[in-house]
């Protein structure tokens, strides 16, 4: 049958949109253009469909990634064609690199249109590379029955294989012929019952295709393996890197407990907070280990890892320099080793291993003889607690005498002013490296969230509102980044005045690029500043003004604390700036990290051989 092709794009486009739907799929973000027209209209008249509409691409496709990161869930993304393609690339490669499921949809010129110098035309195909999970060039429209079928199967395939382990980003490529304006088309007369099926969906609302992906299971063996291993170790480590499975936190502090094992709690991975057992947490190690005679007398014979690689590089050096200890492994997909010292990987989801370990341990306990318990030394522990509260003490005591604007105290305090239920998103670069240096643990239950699969600084600001979008309502999010990360994504608090957002976001200025003051590079002083300081002499106050924000400028980082609570309590979208010297920063970080040696030194009894 010849259907006109307005109207082979309704049925067709209008299958396959009704299956995102079916399938689970329930926000799109949409930048604007006329080549995805066909798209574009039908999602926004699907009724189970939310449309968030973002004026550039960049933009879209790293709120996206924000919103898909808070639910944990695919959400689709949709251009028109051209170089509109190549700017979802950069929030791509984070979704492919943390494991985000997003459905990125993009719109194409018809194959004769192609490579002929038709306008707004590049190659579409594979565009995003090995960063894509998996690509479609999706067939043009048609309203034949093995067509509807394909159409329909796509969608359901798509949103499964962006949500299935591990998680991450799907293309599709559609191609669309003018005119682009969707047209109705009733179903033709005397239509099989196969037909009508193909055409109208299954009964009931049913996806056409289910997809079972089941969480991965550990192996018997392996876990009996490893209890014992953990059982025996004498000196055993337990780290958990950045994840956000938040149901984690109770199980893996209790193994902690179980096997009198300090357990190292990044920042970001949702372990740090939260009413969970407490006793064996350890969150101020990124202080302690810079101590060389600390890092070297508290030596692990084993260190189980889950969750994404540590953000801390003093960890990762203590890691490094322990090569011979067992060193385990545990993610379900990935391999977040970047040490290359793993003896043995588990492909394990961590909450199931790390349950069934608690199980295995126990059983163990009943078979064994009455009264027995892990090898480890209860002093094994103990000294790690001593090393963790002498930090603790020494850096709040010396932010406590700091007089002047310090960033390491200034996450501390952010993260202080985060209600319980509330989201924190720490941009890369320094911000998460401070939350993670100064911030201590406590009950509050409180996710922590950053862009660290491939830690970028652009898109922090449109990824924290996506967050923002699917969360405000039941968790108040607070933003705090760099002036440069804020610059590079200004565009982004666009999307916060079309939708009404609610953010408190704090921008520590320090006019550059901070972290390269800690770096070699900042001895070169002919060239440093031009090339990797990078001043720009600009303030916040205007730009909150151009988006409708509410502005403060926080002279010292001692009253942030009730500012960004403020903020919080009263909804709405607030800029908060507080203005420090890159420098003098340098300065106070060593200061402070000195503090803490002395406070190791005197206090945590840390030496060679200690018991």
């Amino acid at each position: 049958m010849s259907v006109p092709p307005d109207q082979a794009a309704f049925v067709y486009i209008g299958a396959f949109v009704e299956e995102l739907a079916r399938s689970g799929v329930r926000h799109a973000c949409i930048a604007p253009g006329s080549r995805s027209t066909p798209l574009a209209l039908t999602i926004a008249r699907h009724p189970s469909l939310r449309v968030w509409m973002h004026l550039d691409e960049r933009s879209a496709a790293y709120f996206a990634l924000g919103m898909a990161r808070a639910l944990q869930e695919p959400v689709a993304l949709l251009c028109t064609s051209g170089t509109a393609t190549a700017n979802f690339l950069p929030a791509v490669v984070e979704a492919r690199s943390a494991g985000v499921p997003l459905l990125v949809l993009t719109s194409d010129r018809p194959p004769e249109l192609r490579d002929v110098g038709a306008a707004q035309t590049i190659d579409q195909n594979r565009l995003f590379g090995t960063h894509a999970k998996w690509f479609v060039e999706v067939a043009l429209p048609d309203t034949t029955t093995e067509l509807l079928r394909y159409v329909r199967t796509l969608a359901g395939r798509a949103v499964a294989t962006a949500r299935a382990e591990a998680p991450g980003p799907v293309h599709l490529n559609f191609p669309f012929r003018e005119p682009l304006v969707p047209v109705a088309m009733e179903p033709p007369a005397g239509m099989s019952p196969a037909e009508e099926v193909a055409w109208n969906g299954r009964p009931g609302g049913e996806p056409w295709v289910s997809v079972g992906d089941g969480r991965t299971m550990p192996d018997e063996t392996i876990v009996r393996r490893l209890a014992r291993q953990l059982r025996e170790a004498k000196r055993p480590v337990l780290f958990c890197g950045p994840q956000t499975d938040s149901k984690l936190a109770a199980p893996l502090a209790m193994l902690a407990c179980v096997l009198r094992a300090p357990l190292l709690v990044d920042p970001l991975s949702q372990v740090r907070w939260g009413r969970h057992a407490r006793s064996a947490l350890i969150d101020r190690y990124d202080a302690a280990l810079h101590h060389e005679p600390t890092a070297a007398a508290l030596e692990p014979d084993l260190v189980m890892r889950m969750g994404s690689a540590p953000t801390s590089k003093s960890l990762l050096q203590y890691i490094q320099r322990h090569a011979m200890s067992r060193h385990v492994v545990v993610d379900a997909s990935r391999w977040p080793d970047p040490t290359l010292l793993a003896a043995e990987v588990v492909r394990s989801d961590p909450r199931l291993l790390v349950t069934a370990l608690l199980e295995q341990l126990e059983q163990l306990e009943q078979l064994e003889s009455e009264g027995s318990a892990p090898s480890a030394n209860p002093a094994w522990l103990e000294r790690w607690r001593r090393v963790n509260a002498a930090a603790a003490a020494a850096l709040v005591e010396y932010g406590d005498s700091v007089g002047e604007p310090f960033e390491g105290c200034a996450l501390s305090e952010i993260a202080a002013a985060v209600p319980a239920g509330g989201t924190l998103f720490a941009s890369s670069s320094m911000p998460v490296r401070d939350l993670d240096a100064f911030a201590s643990g406590d009950e509050r239950p409180i996710r922590v969230l950053a862009n660290r699969g491939a830690n970028g600084i652009d898109g922090v600001l449109s990824t924290a509102l996506g967050v923002a979008a699917a969360t405000s309502e039941t968790s108040p999010l607070v933003l705090v980044l760099g002036d440069l990360a804020f610059i590079h994504d200004m565009n982004g608090l666009i999307a916060a005045k079309l939708h009404e957002l609610d953010a408190t976001i704090v921008v520590i200025n320090n006019d550059g690029g901070g972290i390269f003051s800690f770096l070699p590079q900042s001895r070169d002083a002919e060239h440093f500043e031009q090339l990797f300081g990078t001043p720009h002499g600009l303030t916040f106050r205007s730009a909150a003004e151009f988006h409708g924000a509410s502005y403060q400028l926080v002279s010292s980082h001692s009253g942030l604390r009730k500012v960004v609570a403020a903020g919080v309590d009263a909804g709405g979208l607030h800029i908060i700036e507080l203005r420090t010297d890159r420098m003098r920063n340098v300065e106070l970080h060593r200061e402070a990290r000195d503090a803490v040696f002395r406070a190791l030194e005197a206090r945590a009894g840390i030496g060679a051989g200690a018991e």
